[in-house]
Order: C-alpha cells, then sequence, then structure tokens
C-alpha cells in the first residue's frame, strides 16, 4: 500500500475496492477521533462503562462509517464519523439511569435560579452568584453544571430524533430511506432549522458550541480560548443547548 496517499484519497480507493488492508489503515488513521470524543465525552459514561469500552465501541462505528460513507450526500468524513461516534456514546447513556434523582434537582434549582436573575437583571449571573444564592458549594455547583450539560445535549438529541420522525410519519411511507429524495430532503430541512436556530443564538452562545462540536475542544479548553471560567463555558454551552431545544419544539409545533 502506498502510505503516501491522502485520507481522501484512501477512502475513495477503498469505496472502489472494498479492500479489508485499506480498511484497516484508514481505521488506524482515524482511531484518533475515537480516542478525543471518548475523552471529551467520558462524563456522559463514566459512571456505568470505562474510557477502554467505549473505545473499543467507538472503532465499531469507525469501521461501519467507513463501509457507509458517502462524499456525495455527506460533510467530510472527519465531521460525519465524529456525529456517529458522539451518537452511539450518547445512545449508551440514554439505556442507562445515570442522572441521580438529587442531580436531577441540583440542575432544576440552578436553571430556575438563573433564570430568575435573568428576569430581574436582564443579564445572566456568573456561576459565582447562583452557586452563592443556592448556598451550593461551588464544587458541587460545578459537577451539576458539566452533567446539566450532558442531560440537555440528550434532551437535544431526542428533540431531534422526535422532529425527523415525525416528518417520517407525515410524508414519508417508503421504506427504503436510504435512496428515498424525499428522505434526504426532510433530513436537510432539519439541517436548516437547526442551523436557523444557532444562528438566533448569541454570539458567545454560538462560539462555545462550535470550540465544542467543530473544533472539539474540551471545556477547559475553551475556557482558556476565550478568557472566562469552566463553569462558565458549561453555563453558556448549557444554556445554548436549552434555547436550540425550545427553538426545535418551536418548529414541530
Amino acid at each position: 500500500m502506498d502510505n503516501t496517499m491522502t485520507n481522501e484519497e484512501l477512502l475513495e480507493l477503498y469505496r472502489k475496492t472494498g479492500d479489508l488492508e485499506i480498511k484497516q489503515e484508514l481505521t488506524l488513521r482515524y482511531l484518533y477521533i475515537v480516542k478525543a470524543i471518548a475523552i471529551q465525552m467520558r462524563d456522559v459514561y463514566v459512571g456505568f462503562t470505562q474510557l477502554d469500552d467505549i473505545i473499543n465501541e467507538g472503532v465499531i462505528v469507525l469501521m461501519k462509517a467507513l463501509d457507509k460513507y458517502d462524499p456525495s450526500k455527506n460533510a467530510k468524513f472527519e465531521t460525519y464519523v465524529s456525529w456517529r461516534i458522539r451518537g452511539m456514546i450518547i445512545d449508551i447513556a440514554r439505556k442507562q439511569d445515570w442522572v441521580p434523582r438529587s442531580l436531577r434537582r441540583s440542575c432544576k434549582e440552578i436553571r430556575e435560579k438563573t433564570m430568575e436573575i435573568y428576569t430581574m437583571t436582564g443579564e445572566t449571573p456568573p456561576p459565582e452568584q447562583v452557586a452563592e444564592t443556592l448556598g451550593m458549594d461551588q464544587k458541587k455547583y460545578n459537577e451539576a453544571m458539566e452533567k446539566m450539560n450532558l442531560f440537555s445535549v440528550l434532551s437535544l438529541d431526542m428533540v431531534l430524533e422526535e422532529s425527523q420522525e415525525k416528518q417520517r410519519v407525515s410524508g414519508i411511507y417508503s421504506t427504503d430511506t436510504e435512496n428515498q429524495p424525499e428522505e434526504r430532503y426532510l433530513e436537510n430541512e432539519l439541517k436548516e432549522t437547526l442551523k436557523e436556530g444557532i444562528l438566533n443564538l448569541k454570539e458567545k452562545e454560538q462560539m462555545v458550541l462550535s470550540l465544542y462540536y467543530d473544533e472539539e475542544l474540551t471545556m477547559k479548553e475553551i475556557a482558556s480560548v476565550l478568557d472566562i471560567s469552566e463553569p462558565r463555558v458549561s453555563q453558556i454551552h448549557s444554556c445554548a443547548i436549552n434555547k436550540l431545544e425550545q427553538y426545535l419544539r418551536k418548529q414541530m409545533a
């Protein structure tokens, strides 16, 4: 095999030949994506499985993605496989009762207090103020915010699935969804709706989402880039995801 070939060239060659040796080489080349996402999303699964297990599952997703990827329909392979790996982790988490009742209660209190202060002042309060007002230890607050982010992502994911299913029931009757132009149209329509929702967010909210999902930075790295605290990044992220969820639900109504 010519090791001087780029990933894109190898992908195209694999699509034409289905050569298993090429597939193995591509898997090794893209393994870094699996590891990066597994580390970035470790808070989702740390309570019920191990990093190595997620990486192993991610490799399976990667290998399947190599077979299903079509550059004429999808974005860059890196983006395509990243979302499939994230989806795999989210699916695993959704099957687990990974958010304790006490944590759900803390998250609800934080969300309600933040909204209360925002309504009174017109500005999003800093994390320290919310924690102090609730009489909550800063460490406990930070942990709750991290979990709130993950819970928000799962919630948004379920809204997206609900929206897709609603569109299919109302307009798609063929079971051959892989090759139906109507199905691809609805998927693109949903993506456009999501894009519109993102454009309605504040500039800093858009930036945090871009750095987290596109650049795949951690909350700590984003805090360094934006020169703000890590809890503040978590707060902005959670707020942005909640706004997107509300926007999508409004469009679905």
